[in-house]
């Protein structure tokens, strides 16, 4: 007896040993290799060579940290209340619509960007926009725009960018608000219709506060996601034109395999995992103490 309950205690153990193996090897290990070769002067070719903080006196210095910092921002800034917003919306408008042919499809057409491939979109829709057919242009021509000239401005390569990630992010996110909409009672809607709510009013007083807990969650999830888009950016503007789309994320890549400086590249990796920390942290605090109001 004493054999099989000590079983029964160590078999939750064992069904999580295998990814958590996985993330300690490839996820701990990565940040603690990150962190010491920052501390070198490496090009991955050479040994690396310990120079104390040379690499992160020189983040002060670094102009275009500055920019890929502010681009970073941007795109975050963009993306994040557009996922939020439109996620909810659509969530909301398929939920009234679940048992119908129109909703099915419309879920599924909208989580079908999610499956694909970062790199894929970006690969066709840089086509698209490039390509110069004649639709496309007639398409953009309703709205005064030339779709050749989105991604070879300084001004606009983000917002499209940004906009690409919305539309590729969004089916994941309606998941998530789909799904704790299916949660909230039924009985919550009866009642005020039976006071006279109207569609309004059940969504302003009913749906929403009970999706708030969700609301808050995707906000940090689309916020984390935001500014560690790499795929997209790669293959539509490769952080061009004139660094208007580099990130932190690019600019170490370049650093990296462009510039032969691996250990100044960890560094600004090291400046991108601390700005996600911080949100993490700050995303825990605000999780708890809304819980606890709730």
């Amino acid at each position: 007896m004493k054999k099989k309950k000590g079983l029964s205690v160590l078999t939750p153990y064992l069904y999580i040993t295998p990814i958590s193996l996985i993330l300690l090897t490839f996820v701990a290990g990565s940040l603690i290799i990150a962190i010491c070769f920052s501390f070198t002067k490496y090009n991955i070719i050479t040994p690396a060579q310990f120079n104390g903080l040379y690499n992160y006196q020189k983040l002060f210095r670094d102009a275009k940290l500055k920019l890929c910092i502010l681009n970073t921002l941007k795109i975050a800034v963009i993306t994040v209340p557009l996922q939020v917003i439109c996620s909810t919306l659509f969530a909301v408008l398929i939920a009234a619509k679940q048992d119908t042919l129109l909703g099915k499809i419309s879920k599924a057409c909208l989580f079908i960007p999610v499956l694909s491939s970062s790199a894929v979109i970006g690969t066709v829709w840089k086509a698209i926009l490039n390509g110069g057919h004649p639709a496309i242009k007639a398409i953009f021509g309703i709205f005064g725009i030339d779709p050749t000239l989105l991604l070879g401005s300084s001004e606009t390569a983000i917002v499209t960018i940004a906009l690409l990630i919305v539309w590729k992010g969004m089916g994941y996110h309606m998941i998530i608000s789909l799904s704790s909409l299916m949660s909230i009672p039924n009985n919550y809607y009866e009642a005020a219709r039976v006071d006279g709510a109207g569609s309004w009013q059940q969504l302003t007083k009913i749906t929403l506060p009970l999706l708030k807990p969700t609301i808050i969650m995707n906000t940090f999830l689309a916020t984390i996601s935001s500014m560690q888009v790499f795929d997209i950016i790669y293959t539509m503007t490769g952080g061009g034109p004139s660094m208007s789309t580099t990130t932190l994320v690019m600019y170490a890549y370049q650093l990296t395999f462009k510039g032969s400086k691996a250990g100044y590249a960890m560094t600004v990796s090291n400046v991108l995992m601390a700005m996600i920390l911080v949100i993490v942290l700050f995303q825990q605090r605000f999780m708890k103490r809304n819980a606890s109001e709730i």
